[in-house]
């Protein structure tokens, strides 16, 4: 008999069916779960793998490039190094020609600009005539020293026959004298005695006269190191307009500014007609012969000598192999030689590592129709030894 509150449609049986379902619905499913866990044990490995041959490749990778690179360094901070000459007028004037144009190549000697020169040729002409007069001085005074080293020992031996002949005078003049006042008056005349006295006066300023110029003459020395020294200053004189004259000479060669040495024209500032200041640049020319600067860094030059090979890579040709050699590391790093220099001994020092330019020559891989501007940025690679 059914039991209350049990429907009549009911088969007492369904229950225990189906829990029995579920049963072996449950084991199937645990049982499919574990083949496929049997099925991807396998592949479970393959990351495993693949991570420890990417560690095993990476570090290969890294022994090949520390051994192709350890005995290198390069450095980005570096550049195309050069001579660049400023050319400045020594002149004052209007510039009236100007013979070169941008980046322009001259040699040494070609004229770049023309200066107003007839300021500087009348200058010019001034002092040859100067140098002209001072010449023709010069020629005299050394005619009058020759003719003063002749006449002067003449003139000495003309007072002495003076004075000789005057003391002769003299020694005849007081015999008459003498014999004038010994006499007796009757056997003379008044006349004769004052002939005598005269005469006799006379002889003996005739001899002082004559002492004098002897005295006079025997100063030959000093008159010919008169006529000597007047020669001298001349000489001085002609020795300063011609130092003058090379001067203005000097000076309207500066009207003509010609370039130092071969080289392109850069940074031309200068026109036909603007005044030209000395000292004020009016091109630069830029030498053919360049050179790379690097900077390195301290810690890359405990193996790097001159000598050392040099590959160069060009930022704006990057198809342009240049190489070359260490020429010099420069005994100072950058900063030392900077406008406002460090000051370690502040008390708040902080290492900061420096950098030391290396000269660094081209030898090879220029190619003459492609320009290399001045600062220019390059790679360089050194291979130490």
């Amino acid at each position: 008999m059914p039991e209350d509150n049990q429907p009549f449609d009911q088969d007492p049986r369904a229950p225990q069916e189906e829990s029995n379902a579920q049963a072996d619905g449950g084991e199937r499913g645990k049982k499919k779960k574990d083949k496929k866990d049997k099925k991807e044990k396998p592949h479970s490995k393959w990351p495993l793998i693949a991570l420890a041959i990417g560690i095993v490749v990476a570090i290969i990778a890294g022994v090949v490039y520390w051994r192709m690179t350890r005995n290198l360094e390069d450095t980005d901070d570096a550049y195309v190094d050069g001579r660049a000459i400023m050319v400045a007028p020594q002149v004052n004037g209007v510039v009236t020609a100007l013979n070169v144009n941008d980046n322009q190549f001259v040699h040494k000697g070609d004229s770049l600009i023309e200066i107003d020169p007839r300021l500087y040729k009348a200058s010019y002409d001034q002092a040859a005539g100067q140098v002209k007069a001072t010449e023709a001085q010069l020629a005299n005074a050394r005619v009058a020293l020759d003719k003063q080293r002749v006449t002067a020992p003449a003139q000495v031996l003309s007072a002495q026959g003076q004075l000789d002949q005057a003391k002769a005078q003299l020694i005849q003049a007081k015999a008459e004298y003498n014999r004038q006042h010994v006499i007796e008056k009757a056997a003379t005349s008044q006349q004769n005695i004052d002939k005598a006295d005269q005469a006799f006066l006379s002889a003996q300023g005739q001899v002082e006269q004559a002492e004098a110029q002897l005295k006079q003459a025997d100063l030959v020395p000093q008159d010919v190191a008169q006529a000597e020294a007047q020669v001298a200053q001349l000489e001085g004189q002609l020795i300063q307009t011609k130092a003058s004259q090379d001067q203005a000479a000097i000076n309207l060669g500066y009207t003509h500014v010609a370039a130092p040495q071969d080289g392109w024209v850069t940074k031309r500032n200068v026109e036909v007609g603007d005044l030209a200041t000395p000292g004020a640049p009016i091109v630069a020319i830029v030498s053919p012969q360049v050179w790379v600067t690097a900077n390195f860094k301290e810690t890359q030059l405990n193996r790097m000598r001159p000598g050392q090979h040099v590959d160069i890579t060009v930022d704006s040709y990057p198809s342009l192999k240049l190489s070359g050699h260490v020429d010099s590391v420069q005994l100072g790093s950058g900063s030392r030689f900077s406008a406002f220099p460090a000051e370690n001994a502040t008390g708040n020092f902080v290492k900061i590592v420096q950098r030391v330019p290396v000269k660094i020559v081209i030898d090879g891989g220029l190619n003459p129709e492609i320009p290399l501007p001045l600062g220019l940025s390059v790679t360089p690679t050194v291979t130490l030894e």
